[in-house]
């Protein structure tokens, strides 16, 4: 019954940073996902997969697993190298490469 404690990544469609600012624990599955031989659907007996919790900071998800025994494995968010670059930067004055066609 082990926790992962994590800060979920943006998904591909967002350009913005929205759900990704708290913490998430969720439950690491005991039993292995079987697919139902008549329509084909993958289910599991873990009722625990169906849990997820948000906290404020890691501290808080943290403190939540001590005080209830739970084993728990924190995974660090990793941080993104992003350059901020405007339009109006194709057009500056002070351009290092030339602009061509």
């Amino acid at each position: 019954m082990l926790a992962r404690i994590f800060k979920p990544a943006k998904t591909a469609m967002q350009s913005g940073t929205a759900k990704t600012k708290e913490w998430s624990l969720r439950y690491e599955p005991e039993v292995a996902r079987e697919v139902e031989p008549l329509m084909g659907w993958t289910s599991s007996a873990d009722m625990r997969q169906q849990i997820s919790l948000q906290f404020d900071t890691k501290e808080e998800a943290i403190a939540y697993c001590e005080q209830r025994h739970i084993p728990y494995q924190v995974i660090e968010p990793k941080v993104t190298a992003r350059r901020v670059i405007a339009y109006a930067d194709n057009f500056a004055y002070n351009r290092q490469t030339p602009w061509t066609h």
